[in-house]
């Protein structure tokens, strides 16, 4: 019999933890397939949905963010202000701090991947019950 834990058998944590590694391997990778469509790299993604998420942020608090170094940051947020999709702009309250702000292309590619996003994650959920939808939103 299976080792126990608190009345929860390990071999079925340990299934558990295998499905999820396997749903977001599939899940990073159709996300990845998503972004080829779109003139932006998985890491710019990311850095754009942390400005989308949490507004503008010092080279500093998003390399924190992404666990990245503040230099290879700064290169990332240098491509991304040539593709005009963030902005460098001084703080108000502290004109030696440099934030990074969202411009609306960014805002328009961030919102067009999360739909496209949500639209194949909906394609996948019409296969499940409501109950087992309203379950996996819960847990």
């Amino acid at each position: 019999m299976a080792e126990q834990k608190e009345g929860i058998e390990l071999a079925q944590v340990a299934q558990i933890e295998k499905s999820l590694r396997r749903i977001s391997d599939i899940v990073k990778q159709k996300g990845r397939e998503i972004l080829n469509e779109f003139p932006i790299t998985p890491p710019q993604f990311v850095a754009l949905q942390w400005l989308h998420e949490y507004g503008d942020m010092t080279i500093g608090e998003l390399s924190s963010k992404m666990y990245l170094a503040c230099s290879t940051t700064t290169d990332l947020v240098d491509r991304m202000e040539k593709n005009e999709l963030v902005e460098r702009v001084r703080d108000v309250n502290d004109r030696r701090v440099v934030r990074i702000h969202l411009l609306d292309k960014g805002t328009t590619i961030i919102q067009e991947v999360i739909h496209q996003r949500q639209a194949y994650l909906q394609g996948v959920l019409e296969n499940f019950s409501k109950e087992d939808v309203d379950f996996l939103e819960k847990t």
